[in-house]
């Protein structure tokens, strides 16, 4: 029997790690959308499973007990197939999630990207960190603006003249995000509800300079999914799910 890690974080690699050391069967699942991604321990495969009707497939087929959605926050389409999946293979399901970020009320909090967008057309050089397959949802209202791209993949799509992209991989420090915010003159920040430490710099960084803060929200989880929030809390419970009964 084996748990499947949906991966793709540094929670899911630290945890794949803990249950490795503790003799637990298990594989990691990375959806593809990095190029040369961070790979965990143990077996690993890479690609969509086909939906819903395909993950529980390949629940059943490899004799997964138990499975870890310890995907990004804003993974909703996995999240919400996950859930579904394990409803039909009768699989014990569990989210880890990293804790959101909080602010100090100066943030301005958004629901979606479009919301985000347009708040921070009123900006004059902004810092967009949301994410490649965002970009499209502000190409248009923030089309004549500044706008300082960062991804962590070439891009595959023409972007505004006015944009500049900067292509890095964190973890990242205050000072070198000090220096990019100066160095390009910024203001407002666009940037998601990531939450942990690996891009937390950025928002240290950017109240320091005053520059204006713009969150979007964390989709919302599938209902009735048992959550934690620390990979030794995702450990019990896999060691609970895979124990043999008495």
């Amino acid at each position: 029997m084996t748990v499947l890690i949906l991966g793709g974080t540094g929670e899911a690699r630290t945890l794949a790690v803990a249950l490795q050391d503790r003799g637990v069967d298990l594989v990691s699942s990375l959806a593809g959308r990095v190029r040369n991604p961070r790979l965990p321990v143990g077996p690993v495969r890479i690609g969509g499973f086909g939906g819903v009707d395909g993950l529980a497939n390949y629940l059943r087929e490899n004799s997964i007990e138990s499975i870890v959605d310890a995907t990004h926050p804003f993974a909703a389409g996995i999240s919400a197939n996950a859930a579904a999946a394990c409803a039909h293979a009768n699989v014990p399901l569990l989210r880890l999630q990293r804790p959101g970020w909080t602010g100090d009320g100066s943030w301005t909090w958004v629901d979606d990207h479009d919301t985000a967008a347009a708040a921070a057309s009123t900006g004059e050089s902004i810092f967009l960190s949301t994410g490649r397959q965002t970009l499209g949802r502000f190409a248009g209202p923030l089309a004549g603006r500044r706008v300082t791209v960062r991804v962590v993949d070439p891009l595959d799509h023409a972007v505004p003249p006015s944009w500049a992209v900067v292509q890095a991989r964190g973890p990242y420090t205050v000072e070198s995000e000090r220096k990019i915010m100066q160095d390009n003159e910024i203001d407002t920040l666009v940037t998601k509800d990531s939450g942990g430490e690996l891009t937390r710099a950025k928002l240290v960084a950017a109240d320091e300079l005053g520059v204006r803060i713009i969150v979007v929200r964390r989709p919302s989880a599938p209902p009735g999914v048992a959550t934690v929030a620390s990979v030794d809390e995702a450990v019990d419970w896999v060691l609970r799910s895979v124990a043999p009964p008495i």
